[in-house]
């Protein structure tokens, strides 16, 4: 398999995830992070950092937006089990 295949594979894999994650609203990030070691908020700051490397102006509340599928704060509204 050559490199660009294996980077479409990749996306194909990593937007499955987004959208696993967005319609998975039951798992709090705080389970992501005790469980997994990273949460939405982990692949947004990653995803702000993939932008910067490809000179990409995106910040963090946009990128979470791409994570979440809505604003942070929405999402929390919604979603977050108070602690």
């Amino acid at each position: 398999m050559d490199k660009l295949m294996i980077e479409k594979l990749e996306s194909d894999v990593f937007k499955k995830l987004i959208s696993h994650l967005q319609n998975s609203t039951n798992v709090q990030n705080i389970d992501l992070m005790n469980t997994a070691g990273f949460c939405r908020n982990c692949l947004a700051k990653w995803y702000v950092e993939a932008a910067k490397n490809r000179n990409i102006d995106l910040n963090y509340e946009e990128a979470r937006n791409i994570i979440y599928g809505m604003s942070y704060e929405q999402w929390k509204n919604q979603y977050q089990k108070p602690i």
